[in-house]
């Protein structure tokens, strides 16, 4: 910068020649210096003042703005803040199909310890031995007292232990903070959901990953976190849940069983309102799985979906199936029931003797295994393959939960012609309850294949792929009535739900081999109202066992019939369906619509 000089020699020089006083020169030089120097500070002031003035109008329009936003949102929850975590710990709820929670994240709290920060680890370990009374004081004691620098004490802590362990007063106790799985029905529903654990984690989240059920089976949808906050919903109505769960349970007592499966199924969506599987588990606490024996003995084992059984004599309708859909037969076509069949060493005879001939809808009134055999040898083993197929008996059930698509039915090595009789009737083939469920909701709805599913759908299978005829199907389902009315599941009448079904008596197979003589698996497969079929209901009962009328009775007729017609009376309300009014002249059903 160029400054010009108070005293400038040209203008001295002038004065002093002029006789003028050069001081009065300097003087007016400095005070035109000092405008410019004034004015310059003066812009630079007011440019200040405009920036600032900016930066206050800037930051008071992002909170007016955002004040703005928080008014007209929606109030949400508060998600766990898991920042530079790398973890995912948020997880999409799980509701039923009318949006009952059934699954659902809560912030709750983990307890870890430094043990190089405490001042009295063995007294901290005394007072967490007293509050958390599972924990291993000894093993605590030595995690403490070692080299360790990081133990972790709990995962998940309630607010009253969390009290409690801030009381204690230890520096090297330490909190973080969690979300958990919280299934707020306990064990209801307990196998279809599943169940959900820890994946990565750290003192700051956990990652909440699904170990079995639909929470495994859509893990990445429920992890996904542009669906975390659209609840996924499935096809179970909660209170029918509820009542299925109570009703097996009791029964299950009353008849002295292992174990039990029921499922209840829409016959035109394929949709699952309801499965049971006992004895079951609260998810909130899984148990841990079994590492050798039985499968089955553990809590976990899900009957519907992973029981393969032997179902016994209701094979014995899809017998009929074949001999009415390939024009074979009519339900009044008589069979030569004449017995016993010998096939090599074997012999097929049925429990009671029924003369030389029964019509076809008497074969499965009154269930002879020799009469299905016949039907079966007539149909062949071409044709008996197919509709075990097309119904589902040669795959894993397609249903969403993890275990399911592990369990494939069990056929024969070899189909000879002596496994096309026996299979008939529902020996030397084994399936679940689920794959038995699904097969009849077929034959019930004029025979469109059915897709089971636990997700809420209003899509009906009849836009599908018919595999038997409708005229087939209303033969089966008068049948059905008939067994029921005339025959082995007389105890399954429901004053007004013109219930039909087949009972189903197999033995129970041993584990190295060969039969039980005392064991069995009985099974119920229902469809209700037979004339306008809505809903099937399968229930198998592991083991049933109860005395009446003087004896011991095992068979289905006795034991699963009885716990299924309860079943029925109890849900179907439930459901919205009215019973047929008595007296009317006519069959009347009707049915809210089910949401």
């Amino acid at each position: 910068m160029i400054r010009t000089p108070l005293r400038p020699l040209a203008r001295v020089i002038s004065a002093r020649e002029n006789g003028e006083n050069p001081d009065v020169i300097e003087a007016e030089e400095r005070v035109k210096r000092n405008q410019v120097i004034n004015q310059k500070i003066r812009k630079r002031a007011e440019h200040r003042l405009t920036m600032l003035g900016l930066a206050f109008f800037i930051g008071f329009g992002a909170i007016a703005g955002k004040m703005g936003m928080l008014a007209v949102s929606e109030p949400m929850e508060p998600r766990l803040a898991v920042a530079n975590t790398g973890i995912h710990s948020q997880r999409a709820d799980i509701v039923d199909r009318n949006g009952s929670v059934l699954a659902t994240n809560l912030v709750t709290t983990s307890l870890y310890a430094q043990p190089h920060m405490m001042i009295e680890p063995v007294k901290a370990a005394d007072k967490l031995a007293k509050i958390f009374p599972d924990i291993n004081h000894d093993k605590l004691l030595k995690q403490f007292t070692g080299k360790r620098k990081f133990v972790w004490v709990r995962k998940k802590v309630s607010p009253e232990q969390k009290q409690l362990v801030h009381d204690i007063g230890e520096p090297g106790l330490l909190f973080g903070p969690r979300e958990m799985r919280l299934y707020p029905n306990g064990k209801l529903a307990a196998h279809i959901l599943g169940g959900a654990g820890f994946g990565k984690e750290d003192v700051r989240a956990a990652e909440l990953i699904g170990v079995a059920g639909v929470e495994k089976f859509f893990d990445e949808r429920m992890r996904d976190p542009a669906q975390v906050d659209t609840p996924l919903k499935l096809s179970i109505d909660l209170t029918a849940q509820a009542t299925m769960r109570r009703v097996v349970e009791g029964g299950m007592k009353i008849m002295n069983a292992k174990g039990a499966a029921a499922v209840l199924m829409d016959v035109h969506t394929g949709e699952i309102v309801s499965m049971v599987s006992l004895p079951d588990f609260d998810p909130n606490d899984r148990p841990a799985p079994l590492l050798e024996g039985d499968p089955s003995d553990s809590p976990l084992f899900n009957r519907a979906a992973q029981g393969v059984y032997e179902l016994g004599s209701t094979f014995k309708l899809f017998a009929a199936a074949v001999s009415l859909d390939n024009n074979l037969a009519n339900e009044d076509t008589m069979i030569n029931t004449k017995g016993p069949i010998r096939w090599g060493k074997f012999k097929i005879r049925d429990f009671h003797n029924y003369g030389n001939q029964l019509s076809v809808k008497d074969v499965i009134v009154k269930s002879s295994n020799i009469g299905t055999a016949r039907m079966a040898q007539a149909a062949g083993t071409n044709a008996q393959k197919k509709i075990l197929d097309d119904l589902g008996f040669f795959a894993p059930v397609p249903v969403e939960i993890s275990e399911a698509k592990r369990t494939k039915p069990l056929l024969p090595a070899k189909w000879s012609d002596l496994s096309t009789m026996t299979i008939s009737y529902g020996h030397g083939i084994a399936a679940t309850p689920l794959h038995l469920a699904t097969a009849y909701a077929t034959l019930a709805n004029g025979g469109y294949k059915v897709k089971p599913t636990l997700l809420k759908s209003d899509v009906s299978t009849l836009h599908g792929d018919q595999v038997l005829k409708k005229t087939t199907s209303d033969s089966l389902m008068r049948m059905l009535r008939a067994v029921v009315t005339e025959g082995t599941a007389s105890f399954g009448e429901v004053d007004g739900y013109h219930v039909g079904g087949k009972t189903g008596s197999a033995d129970k197979p041993k584990p190295n081999g060969g039969y039980y003589d005392d064991k069995v698996i009985a099974t119920f497969a229902s469809a209700f109202p037979t004339h306008d079929p809505k809903y099937v209901l399968v229930l198998t009962l592991d083991e049933p066992s109860i005395e009446a009328a003087g004896e011991e009775r095992r068979t289905a007729g006795w034991t699963a019939v009885p716990v299924a017609a309860e079943l029925i009376t109890r849900v179907a309300p439930v459901l919205n369906m009215r019973p047929e009014l008595a007296g009317s002249g006519q069959v009347e059903y009707t049915q809210a619509k089910h949401q």
